[in-house]
């Protein structure tokens, strides 16, 4: 089923330096880097994607006669409920973070639905998120840190 929203999505992140702010600048961690990537993937990548389940019928007709249109789905293991965006998008943070050695961990997403309905995801997603139709994968958009929305 296809599905979509205005959703707010909000990152809490932790330092994982044990250092004390060095009273110059600051700041636990330069992420200027991570914002950039980050709000690059939400505002271009997944901003006015369609959101559909890797089983919909639908990945059928996209791939026959909207090939264009691919680039612009994004693809979630299961129904693209809210609760499984939100561990993808904290699996996502945490692969750009890692990727740019910024010393700080995702330990909280918040995906805004609705003003009435607001999902937090914290743990651990490989847990959470169940492979179903992405056996085989070796690593699913959602753990890799590029911009990626789907593997089609």
């Amino acid at each position: 089923m296809p599905h979509g929203h205005n959703e707010f999505v909000k990152v809490h992140l932790v330092s994982l330096n044990e250092d004390n702010l060095d009273g110059i600048s600051n700041m636990s961690n330069q992420f200027e880097t991570l914002k950039k990537t980050w709000h690059n993937w939400i505002d271009n990548a997944v901003d006015h994607t369609m959101q559909l389940s890797s089983r919909d019928p639908l990945l059928s007709y996209f791939k026959e006669n909207e090939p264009e249109n691919l680039p612009r789905l994004m693809i979630t293991p299961g129904d693209p409920t809210t609760e499984v965006l939100a561990a993808c998008f904290f699996s996502k943070i945490n692969s750009f973070l890692k990727a740019e050695g910024i010393s700080m961990k995702c330990n909280r997403v918040e995906v805004e639905e609705t003003p009435t309905n607001t999902v937090v995801f914290q743990g651990d997603p490989d847990q959470a998120i169940s492979m179903g139709s992405y056996d085989g994968l070796d690593e699913p958009w959602w753990v890799r840190a590029d911009m990626s929305i789907n593997d089609l």
